[in-house]
């Protein structure tokens, strides 16, 4: 793999040793590092100096204690921490704003996310099979919170697939203190995943399939990823609405340009059918509300309550549905 300035910062080849251990996932471990010197090392942000300059000033400490069960996924520091040091440690982690996934408790700063992640896993948590033991892909994981939280149910090996070199970096930022080789993000996209993979017990897709042009395409993609009997666990916007109804949007969606397809609860499970999904459950639907995304001193820029009608909390400002969303979970 190439020597470039992000090299300082990660190091996949634990992770390619684990992959190649593993029969499926070995087809995968060969690929890796000339997929990362195509799509990561060689790649170029305007932003990217200042995140480096963040990981760089963040203060070195050994944790006391490390959370990944909680809530708020704690790292701690000594006792012997000072006000000073946490004022280091709040600054550095501000010059990787915006923070959108979380909570996180880093060295004594509290990290108010844009979302609450937490409420998202707690609603999803009581419906999977249990993740201990298993080898788990987490697609579009962003920051990384929920593939923390993976972890702290015991997950053996936990793969995010990520391109946003920012959320990197701030994986980068805990994973310096929390040192585990077996929770990893790759800068790449579901398409670099190999064809036919068959590699994980448990699969998650959660706020990523309204972003596909292609909705049958993503569904094969995860289907591909899985072990025979394994699960699925897919989150994402729906409509209220019966079978074979679909949003598709001529503009935009709160504000988003990239949402392609809202379906029905019943319609995305059809399609989950058609496509040899078995024992599929509907976990839960709810309704995004302005406690669960918006705005803090993490992330200042707009957020949910800038993307709903001022008049009509029930309508998008384009005058759709306001965000609804839906967790299925599927067994391949």
């Amino acid at each position: 793999m190439s020597q470039t300035p992000l090299s300082r910062y990660f190091n996949f080849q634990p992770l390619i040793e684990q992959m190649q251990r593993d029969s499926q996932l070995s087809v995968w471990a060969q690929q890796l590092p000339a997929q990362l010197d195509e799509h990561f090392f060689l790649r170029k942000h305007g932003d990217l100096q200042r995140w480096l300059n963040a990981l760089d000033a963040m203060p070195n400490f050994a944790p006391s204690e490390v959370h990944l069960d909680r809530s708020v996924v704690t790292v701690a520091p000594p006792q012997t921490w000072t006000n000073e040091q946490i004022a280091r440690m709040h600054d550095a982690l501000q010059g990787l704003h915006p923070w959108r996934k979380g909570p996180f408790d880093i060295g004594g700063v509290f990290v108010d996310t844009e979302w609450r992640s937490d409420w998202k896993w707690d609603r999803v948590l009581p419906g999977l099979t249990p993740l201990a033991g298993r080898k788990v892909l987490d697609i579009g994981c962003g920051s990384g919170y929920h593939c923390w939280r993976m972890a702290g149910e015991g997950a053996e090996m936990v793969v995010g697939v990520e391109p946003s070199l920012l959320f990197l970096c701030q994986f980068a930022a805990l994973q310096r203190y929390i040192k585990a080789p077996h929770v990893n993000i790759l800068p790449l996209g579901v398409q670099h995943i190999p064809a036919n993979l068959k590699g994980f017990d448990t699969t998650f897709s959660m706020g990523v399939f309204y972003h596909r042009s292609a909705p049958f395409e993503h569904l094969s993609q995860l289907k591909d990823t899985l072990r025979e009997g394994g699960e699925l666990v897919l989150e994402t916007l729906v409509i209220e609405g019966g079978l074979g109804e679909v949003l598709v949007p001529e503009g935009r969606y709160a504000s988003m340009n990239n949402v392609w397809f809202l379906p029905s609860c019943l319609t995305l499970e059809s399609w989950l059918k058609k496509l040899g999904f078995n024992d599929i459950q509907l976990l839960n639907v709810d309704k995004t509300s302005l406690l669960e995304q918006r705005t803090t001193e993490w992330m200042r820029f707009f957020s949910l309550a800038n993307y709903l009608d001022p008049d009509d909390a029930s309508k998008t400002i384009e005058g759709h549905p306001a965000p609804l969303r839906a967790t299925f979970v599927a067994k391949a």
